[in-house]
């Protein structure tokens, strides 16, 4: 069906005569069509694939990749699980914790907001809360000084700022003479941090283990160990793994079902966009039927001529076939690579189009990301290239079907 000849033919039809510049015309459309979906949709990929890395990062760099605590939500002597920790070589490091939920209150005003007891020298090992500073440092929160770290957004909002003082009001009662009454502290403001995600900005504060154990009344015990992974993605199976081999009962949890509903969203609205974008490259795909259509009736005469010389049907379809693929490829093609760099080039494009007009599209008052990322997966590229590839193939089939069927004698009657 394809031989030297087929192609041949099928390459000159790309290339109209003068008195069918319409018909060239139609195929340059049909051309930028497929080029424009596809790099439109490669480069939303990309960027829905930036947004869901930064937002994983952000989330990450302040929960655990998985936490152990005891079967009853506490957890007694966790140094003992320090040995069996250090024997997991995907286990990069693991730092004590104590959570709950608390109200402060300034002079201002009042929050609800998670307080979360740490120890200086391990929370490095576990999150970026340290390079997230915007003002002191973990070590300033001290056993029994009661210096507390708050979120930016909390601090904001409160109305505080390094040096203040704060009460800490928790749900734990404590019975006096004058009846019972709920365990409150004074705390000082050591500094703030500020991640970039409002659930942490606005909602979390830090304070030193010893001095959070003794506030929710937990004596000797902690509320976990959380952990950090080589590989966020193999977390759940890393957990799985570990469970095993601890000495004792406990309850392994992992990123991915405290954030699952997120993330599958995420996804979710990604498998949307491309079925949504793919209806783009679809149309233009299709546009090679009415552009094969009218080379066909342009046509029609040479077609007849090449079948009295013996062409067969088979061959007469691989012409129009070999036609419209080219078309089809070549939209593939430019649209690849236009999408490829201008995927890769967001971060630049973006801020140059923005001075342009004078345009803000996520704006810093608005958005906690005010940059568009991007982050370019190849597999997305190959997959979109290849749907859109096929879509232009299956495109050319009918018009090249009809192609087939002309019969020469009916043709050249009047020739």
């Amino acid at each position: 069906m394809f031989k030297p000849l087929i192609f041949f033919i099928g390459l000159r039809y790309t290339r109209a005569k003068r008195r069918t510049g319409f018909i060239s015309f139609i195929t340059l459309t049909s051309i930028l069509g497929i080029a424009l979906g596809v790099a439109a949709l490669i480069t939303v990929l990309s960027v829905m694939n930036g947004f869901e890395a930064e937002l994983r990062d952000r989330i990450l760099g302040m929960t655990s990749h998985a936490s152990i605590t005891g079967v009853d939500g506490q957890l007694r002597d966790w140094q003992a699980l320090e040995t069996t920790l250090k024997a997991e070589s995907r286990v990069t490091g693991w730092a004590p914790y104590v959570e709950g939920q608390a109200m402060i209150n300034s002079d201002r005003r009042v929050s609800g907001s998670l307080l979360r007891g740490i120890l200086p020298e391990y929370e490095p090992r576990v999150s970026e809360v340290a390079t997230r500073l915007v003002s002191g440092k973990l070590t300033e929160l001290k056993a029994g000084e009661f210096g507390i770290i708050l979120g930016a957004e909390l601090a904001e909002h409160l109305g505080v700022i390094p040096g203040d003082k704060v009460t800490v009001i928790t749900p734990q009662v404590t019975a006096t003479p004058a009846g019972i009454l709920p365990r409150l502290k004074r705390f000082t403001v050591v500094g703030t941090f500020h991640v970039g995600m409002f659930e942490y900005d606005r909602n979390l504060a830090l304070i030193n283990l010893d001095d959070a154990s003794r506030l929710f009344a937990m004596e000797d015990a902690i509320s976990g160990l959380r952990l950090k992974v080589d590989d966020v993605f193999y977390a759940r199976q890393i957990a799985g793994e570990i469970g095993p081999r601890l000495p004792g009962q406990y309850m392994i949890t992992d990123w991915t079902q405290a954030h699952s509903n997120f993330f599958r969203a995420i996804q979710t609205e990604k498998r949307v966009m491309f079925i949504i974008l793919l209806l783009i490259v679809a149309v233009a795909a299709f546009n090679i039927v009415s552009t094969l259509v009218m080379v066909v009736t342009d046509k029609r005469p040479d077609i007849a001529i090449l079948r009295t010389q013996g062409m067969t049907p088979a061959s007469v379809m691989g012409i129009f076939v070999v036609l419209g693929t080219v078309i089809g490829l070549f939209g593939t093609l430019i649209g690849g690579i236009g999408g490829i760099l201008l995927a890769v080039n967001v971060e630049t494009v973006v801020p140059f189009i923005e001075k342009l007009f004078g345009v803000r599209f996520l704006s810093a008052d608005v958005y906690y990301i005010s940059e568009l990322p991007s982050k370019l997966i190849w597999k997305d590229v190959y997959h979109i290239t290849g749907v859109a590839f096929l879509l232009s193939v299956i495109a050319t089939l009918y018009p090249a079907w009809q192609a087939s069927r002309i019969k020469p004698a009916e043709e050249l009657r009047y020739e």
